[in-house]
């Protein structure tokens, strides 16, 4: 199996923390080095492991944005 690349290229949020120190993040990540994508994934302490994730693009995370500004949250 190839081993794949990330590099963070800005941390953007901290979602949440679990008791074992692992947090749920959004971040700008660059994998492989392509052009860096939103993507919201657990990771541990270190950011050596990561848990499954989601990425999005631009435009997929502009429209998730519009469609939480008309949620009541």
């Amino acid at each position: 199996m190839p081993e794949i690349v990330y590099d963070i290229v800005e941390k953007i949020a901290v979602l949440s923390e679990s008791s074992k120190g692992w947090t749920k993040e959004l971040n700008l990540i660059s994998w492989n080095e392509r052009d860096p994508k939103y993507d919201i994934r657990e990771w541990s302490p270190d950011h050596e492991k990561m848990g499954k994730g989601i990425t999005l693009s631009e435009e997929e995370a502009a429209v998730l944005k519009k469609a939480l500004a008309t949620r009541d949250l």
